[in-house]
C-alpha cells in the first residue's frame, strides 16, 4: 500500500479525525506516568473519570497535553439518569463535547447495562454529545444505540480489568460486520498481541488501561501497544492472505523438482 493511501487512513469519530487508532485509558495510572504513556503510545485520545480527583494540584487534567482530545466517562453510573447528569458536568469541567456512557449496576463482574445505556444515549445525543457507549457486545442492542445517535460502538472483549483478551470475539465480528459507526473494542485487551489481533478482525480502534498500568514498564508496553494496533490496522488493510484448511501449498514452484528417494 502506498505511503498517500497510509495518510488517508484516519478514525473518524463525530466528525473529528485522528491518525491514532489506540484510546488511551487513564482510571488506573499515577499522575506522573500518564503524560510519558501518552508520548510513547502517541495517542490522540484519553479517557478521563469525573470521580477522579480534578481540583487542586492533582487535577487530571493538568497532566494531559493541549493537543490531547480528552473523553471523559460515566464511570461509576449505575442508571441512566446518573449518567446524564455526569455528562452535563464533565462537559463543563473538561470542555470537551466527547462523552463514553458506562452504566454498570452490577458490581461483582462489572457488566454495562446496555438498556441503561440506550437510555442515557438517546438524551446525551441530543443534547451534543459526541456519544460513545460502552456495552455489551449484542448487535440489536449496537443497532439501537446507532439510531439514538451514537458516534461509535464500544464493546468489552472480556470483563474490564481482567486482561483475558478477545473473549467475545465472535460478537464483535459481528458488529464490525454489521454496524456502520466505528467499532472500538474497550475493556479485557491484555496484551499487544491481542489488540493486533482486534484490529485485524476490522475494529477501528483499541483502548487499554489494565494492561498497561499493570505492566512492569508503563512507558515501554505503551509503545508495544502502539505498533501493536498500527500493524493489526495494516494488515487489515492489506487484507490477508488464505488459509489452507487441509494438505499444504509450497510456497517454492515444484515444477521440474525431483521427488525421487
Amino acid at each position: 500500500m502506498s505511503a498517500s493511501i497510509q495518510d488517508k487512513d484516519e478514525l473518524v469519530i463525530g466528525g473529528h479525525e485522528f491518525t491514532s487508532r489506540f484510546i488511551l485509558g487513564s482510571g488506573k495510572y499515577s499522575y506522573d506516568l500518564i503524560d510519558s504513556a501518552i508520548n510513547n503510545a502517541k495517542a490522540q485520545i484519553i479517557t478521563m473519570a469525573l470521580r477522579r480527583n480534578t481540583t487542586g494540584s492533582e487535577n487530571i487534567l493538568n497532566f494531559i497535553p493541549e493537543n490531547i482530545t480528552i473523553l471523559p466517562n460515566t464511570s461509576g453510573s449505575t442508571t441512566a439518569e446518573e449518567a446524564i447528569r455526569t455528562a452535563r458536568i464533565a462537559r463543563e469541567l473538561s470542555g470537551s463535547n466527547f462523552i463514553k456512557v458506562e452504566v454498570v449496576p452490577d458490581k461483582k463482574y462489572l457488566m454495562p447495562d446496555n438498556y441503561e445505556t440506550l437510555k442515557a444515549t438517546e438524551v446525551l445525543a441530543k443534547e451534543g454529545f459526541i456519544v460513545m457507549p460502552y456495552i455489551l457486545p449484542d448487535l440489536n442492542a449496537a443497532r439501537q444505540l446507532v439510531d439514538a445517535g451514537a458516534a461509535t460502538i464500544m464493546p468489552l472483549a472480556a470483563p474490564i480489568g481482567t486482561n483475558k483478551g478477545l473473549s467475545t470475539k465472535d460478537l464483535i465480528q459481528i458488529l464490525v460486520d454489521e454496524i456502520d459507526v466505528p467499532v472500538i473494542v474497550d475493556a479485557g485487551i491484555g496484551r499487544p498481541s491481542q489488540a493486533a489481533e482486534a484490529m485485524e478482525m476490522g475494529v477501528s480502534a483499541v483502548m487499554a488501561n489494565t494492561s498497561m498500568a499493570t505492566a512492569g514498564n508503563i512507558p515501554l508496553m505503551a509503545e508495544a501497544f502502539k505498533l501493536a494496533i498500527e500493524a493489526g490496522r495494516k494488515a487489515y488493510l492489506a487484507k490477508p492472505g488464505r488459509v489452507i484448511e487441509h494438505g499444504a501449498v509450497a510456497s517454492s514452484p515444484l515444477a521440474g523438482v525431483s521427488t525421487a528417494k
